[in-house]
């Protein structure tokens, strides 16, 4: 039994050409998937000091920017790491355009550059960006399903305080213990609270929640990280996604 391969020519033209190999949110890869080939998606801007690091900045296009109502944040920063003693490289694929030809065309492949650089695109954290964050999480408390009842009409008069809500203040006072509330409010309180302060114990979250400890340990394991090392051990604080203070602030809580 013979088996047939299928012979292919590799343009290596730009195999010594360096290239960055960028890793972008969401929300901007989804935007550069539906945007126009001749549209300018964004724009580069690398700062270079004497004696420090290269500062890189990204900007997104006005096209960009317009192709949906939902905002997202224009200005982001690249955070730059090597590539870690690893060869990679980037390869185009270019489909037929007429597969229907007497002389079917070959697919065409190219080298298109040796990655020199990693980066990661990261937003300033404005308020934009928390706005989007937020409406991210209220999309996902959202229910995927709901009950629509079909048939007689039955008028209720309002009432300013249910039953329920009444029956639970009052097991909360009985009972002495701790209530869970909506998980959206939690991360309310949490947010609000990292506004003052980058690093918090489990204690100083409990007291300003009110949550049981095992149903706010599993709310913090979504948007926020557990320093295991010192000066910060066995603190709290929020991911670099959900953080929007600014970097002096930063080093003044480091230096703390």
């Amino acid at each position: 039994m013979s088996t047939q391969v299928q012979e292919h020519s590799v343009d290596c033209s730009n195999a010594a050409r360096g290239v960055w190999l960028v890793k972008v949110p969401k929300y901007i890869s989804e935007r550069w998937q539906s945007a126009p080939g001749s549209v300018e998606v964004g724009r580069l801007k690398i700062t270079k000091s004497p004696g420090q690091k290269p500062n890189v900045s990204f900007s997104l296009s006005e096209a960009v920017l317009a192709m949906e109502r939902e905002p997202i944040p224009k200005e982001h920063r690249f955070v730059v790491s090597n590539v870690g003693g690893q060869t990679l490289g980037v390869f185009s694929q270019t489909q037929p355009s007429d597969r229907d030809a007497v002389v079917p065309e070959r697919e065409a492949l190219a080298i298109e550059g040796k990655v020199i650089q990693r980066a990661e695109c990261r937003p300033l954290g404005d308020a934009s960006y928390m706005q989007l964050k937020r409406d991210k999480i209220k999309r996902a408390a959202q229910p995927g399903r709901r009950l629509k009842t079909i048939g007689d009409v039955v008028h209720i008069k309002p009432v300013a305080n249910h039953q329920h809500n009444i029956d639970h203040q009052k097991r909360k006072k009985e009972v002495g213990k701790k209530m869970r509330d909506d998980k959206e409010k939690v991360l309310a309180m949490l947010f609000a609270a990292f506004e003052k302060h980058q690093f918090y114990n489990i204690k100083d979250l409990v007291r300003i929640t009110m949550q049981p400890v095992t149903y706010l340990k599993e709310v913090l394991s979504e948007v926020c990280n557990y320093n295991m090392k010192s000066p910060h051990r066995n603190m709290y604080e929020l991911k670099p996604e959900y953080r929007h203070y600014s970097e002096e602030k930063e080093e003044e809580e480091g230096d703390e």
